[in-house]
């Protein structure tokens, strides 16, 4: 039987799940909102939920309650396929909804690209009439903050986040928490595993 503090986190994980897939909300906003819910105050930091928690209670509430999961999962995966395709000098990585094959509606589509200069991209980009907002999010081994192109190709939400080539060794490194990216291969191989 779990204990309390694994019940809270189990709670917490399926309230921020709902708040994901009906909501919109990013994981942590959805797991700050869900531990106020629950616990009408900030729990410990013990008690909060990991993102594979997260993950887990999100791939359940979507497959109860969401019918059009997987089609939504098979037409981001097609269009990180096109995308990748299309970016492919910049040694792009698909991670997030598209790498995981859990997508609540509201989910972008995350590459990772590992230009040899950052504004590569942007010209890229805007050679294409393609217009995009800049942002920064948290670089995938947990230091510092990069470069975040937002913008939307052919009507999905796309996060284009912007590595230095060095960030590339080891980004396919599988960690405790298995491979959290790969490559065009890669997803290629996901979507044949589960057709």
């Amino acid at each position: 039987m779990p204990d309390s503090t694994t019940s809270l986190r189990l709670e917490i994980a399926a309230a921020a799940a709902r708040l994901i897939a009906d909501g919109g909300l990013d994981y942590a906003g959805a797991k700050r909102k869900a531990a106020l819910e629950i616990c009408g105050a900030r729990p410990s930091r013990g008690a909060l939920p990991d993102n594979d928690q997260i993950d887990e209670a999100l791939r359940e509430h979507l497959d109860l309650f969401d019918d059009e999961h997987p089609a939504r999962v098979r037409a981001l995966r097609e269009t990180a396929l096109e995308l990748m395709d299309a970016l492919a000098e910049f040694a792009p990585l698909v991670t997030g909804a598209a790498w995981k094959g859990i997508a609540a509606e509201h989910a972008p589509l995350h590459l990772q690209l590992f230009p040899d200069n950052a504004k590569e991209v942007e010209y890229w980009l805007l050679n294409r009439h393609i217009e995009f907002d800049v942002d920064t999010i948290g670089h995938f081994r947990g230091r510092d903050e990069v470069p975040v192109l937002v913008l939307l190709w052919q009507d999905t939400p796309v996060m284009l986040s912007l590595y230095d080539p060095d960030d590339q060794r080891g980004a396919l490194h599988e960690g405790a928490r298995g491979a959290q990216r790969g490559t065009r291969q890669g997803l290629l191989a996901r979507m044949k595993d589960e057709t």
